[in-house]
């Protein structure tokens, strides 16, 4: 009776142990997942973030925008309204944008708006010290960053 008790009991244990490994294979970080979560950082013009909304063909309308108006580019977008390394750092995708920044925000021209997809519901193109920012204008949260290579 006593080995048949703990010959169940060890194979409960190992059918638990089994499983345990089972269920944990594909949960790790290795082999490529779960890095490079934040794959959108500015200067990364990659497609395969799932998380942003301005694709390469959007990005490529925005650097020809810009080199249409390079000789007189709107507030926002003049070198003289770059920011300081300080608020730069605070302009993060899935961030909310500060206060200090808000009061920075110019609304995006009309002629460079038509060749931007239609923002989603509660959300505007605005400039922000050479970014074009995509923001949702209840929560202030960032959906998208276009940097500009303002020279």
């Amino acid at each position: 009776m006593k080995f048949r008790k703990w010959a169940s009991v060890g194979v409960t244990t190992a059918f638990l142990l089994a499983s345990g490994v089972a269920f944990a294979q594909g949960q790790g970080h290795g082999h490529g997942q779960g890095h490079d979560k934040d794959k959108h950082s500015r200067g990364n013009d990659s497609d395969h973030d799932e998380h942003a909304y301005y694709s390469s063909r959007d990005r490529d309308a925005m650097r020809g925008w810009y080199n249409d108006h390079r000789d007189h580019l709107p507030r926002g977008l003049a070198k003289r309204d770059q920011l300081p390394p300080g608020l730069e750092r605070q302009l993060v995708v899935r961030g909310t944008l500060p206060p200090g920044l808000r009061k920075k925000m110019e609304r995006c021209p009309e002629d460079l708006e038509r060749r931007l997809p239609p923002p989603p519901p509660d959300c505007e193109h605005v400039f922000i010290g050479g970014h074009i920012v995509l923001l949702n204008r209840r929560t202030f949260m960032v959906v998208d960053v276009f940097h500009f290579e303002i020279g």
